[in-house]
């Protein structure tokens, strides 16, 4: 199993309208994308002093299904146009992790 993270940046002003947009547009481009090994995706938001940070934590089965999702540069990171309009600063390279461990209580 690998993990991508990725972080991204709003004003306080956009954090609202930055989730609304990732979890009802950008989750289902990334479904729409039919990519085998695509397990999922994870949303964080974490208040800073004078900005919302938002992390987002994919699932995949394979390095190779990350390749199919993101192309063969696949550590360029996915962040449409209307979501980049709502973001302050972000992440152009995302990050993978093999998962060694998966726990759930």
């Amino acid at each position: 199993m690998i993990s991508r993270i990725w972080h991204g940046w709003t004003t306080p002003e956009n954090a609202d309208a930055y989730e609304t947009l990732v979890k009802n547009e950008v989750f289902n481009i990334i479904k729409d994308k039919g990519v085998k090994g695509y397990r999922g995706i994870n949303l964080l938001r974490r208040e800073l002093d004078n900005e919302i940070e938002f992390i987002t934590i994919m699932w995949f089965d394979s390095l190779d299904a990350v390749r199919e999702f993101a192309g063969e540069d696949y550590e360029t990171s996915f962040v449409p146009p209307q979501a980049q309009a709502l973001l302050s600063r972000f992440d152009t390279r995302s990050q993978h992790y093999e998962v060694k461990a998966d726990v759930k209580v």
